[in-house]
C-alpha cells in the first residue's frame, strides 16, 4: 500500500487548503497529513492563528485525511518517512529552491518528493487581510 505524507504548518485551513487534499491521494492509497509545531512555524514565519492541537482537529476532520501526524518535523528525512510506513511526500510548489533544499533535500534526493500546483489567491495571510477589511459588526457578534 502506497502512503504519502502533505506537510501542514499553520493555520486556519481554508477550503481552497482542504480541497487539494484530494490531489495527493492520486499518488497513494492513504493521506498522512504531517503538522508542524507551533514552534517550529513561527521559526519562519508568523506564529500560527489556530494552535497546534487545534489545526490537529481541523484536518482530522477533513475526508481525505486518513492519519495525522501532529509535531512532523520541519526537515523531512528518509527516516521518518520508514518509520511511518510513508512512501512519497507531496507538497504545494510555492516553495523556493533554497527551502525545498531545507526542507525536503533527503526525499527528493530519493526521488519520494512530489509537487502539487499551489492554489493561488487562498492562504492564511489572505484570510486575516479579508478579516481586517470587514467592516465591524453591528448589534452584538456576527453570529447573533
Amino acid at each position: 500500500m502506497r502512503e504519502r505524507l502533505r506537510r501542514h504548518g499553520r493555520g486556519p485551513v481554508s477550503s481552497g487548503a482542504r480541497r487539494p487534499a484530494q490531489g495527493p491521494r492520486a499518488f497513494g492509497e492513504r493521506l498522512i497529513v504531517g503538522v508542524l509545531s507551533d514552534e517550529d512555524v513561527a521559526k519562519y514565519k508568523r506564529k500560527p492563528i489556530m494552535t497546534l492541537a487545534e489545526r490537529v482537529v481541523v484536518i482530522e476532520a477533513c475526508r481525505y485525511v486518513d492519519v495525522v501526524l501532529p509535531n512532523a518535523p520541519y526537515r523531512v528525512t528518509n527516516e521518518f518517512l520508514d518509520r511511518h510506513g510513508i512512501d512519497v511526500v507531496v507538497h504545494g510548489d510555492d516553495l523556493t529552491a533554497d527551502a525545498l533544499t531545507e526542507v525536503f533535500d533527503p526525499v527528493a534526493d530519493a526521488g519520494k518528493l512530489r509537487l502539487v500546483r499551489y492554489t493561488v489567491g487562498v492562504s492564511t495571510a489572505e484570510l486575516i487581510r479579508r478579516c481586517r477589511a470587514a467592516p465591524p459588526v453591528s448589534g452584538g457578534t456576527a453570529f447573533s
